[in-house]
């Protein structure tokens, strides 16, 4: 008898320490998902926007964002927040034969996540002028592919 209620007593101790560990919540799981990113492959994120540029098609450009993602671009006062809204931005960008240059950067790397930021130039082929502005990429990893999140880019301030 007193062997049985040792068991009944190791038993149930047991199940309390299995209820007392719940099964993984989704964002144990989604940590489990993430995409592995090197700094170089961020790096080169900014190397596919600049060569959409180089199309002239505003569509391809805004292509590399996210339907839900802002742009606040260089030389507009307007956040565009739409596919519609960045490509009536990028329309009007691209006229000029815009090409960028990055001077420098910081990149940053989480769980599906990525963010740019830094210093680059933009050289226009239409007039030749030169622009050095700040930028900051935020990306997110859909599963497939890289899609930009967030786009700032604003002029430096002694180029005012």
């Amino acid at each position: 008898m007193k062997a049985l209620s040792i068991t009944t007593v190791i038993l149930l101790l047991t199940g309390c320490a299995a209820s007392q560990n719940p099964p993984p919540t989704p964002e144990v799981s989604r940590i489990e998902n993430c995409k592995i990113a090197s700094k170089q492959e961020i790096a080169g994120l900014f190397d596919r926007w600049n060569q959409s540029l180089q199309t002239g098609d505003a569509s391809k450009v805004v292509a590399n964002y996210a339907d839900d993602s802002l742009l606040l671009p260089t030389v507009s006062n307007k956040p565009r927040l739409t596919v519609a809204e960045k490509e009536d931005y990028f329309r009007y960008f691209l006229k000029s034969g815009p090409s960028g240059k990055i001077d420098s950067r910081h990149i940053q790397i989480g769980c599906n996540t990525a963010i740019d930021s830094g210093l680059y130039t933009f050289t226009f082929a239409q007039s030749g002028e030169t622009v050095k502005a700040r930028y900051t990429y935020t990306y997110q990893w859909n599963g497939a592919r890289w899609l930009i999140t967030s786009h700032h880019s604003s002029i430096n301030p002694e180029n005012t």
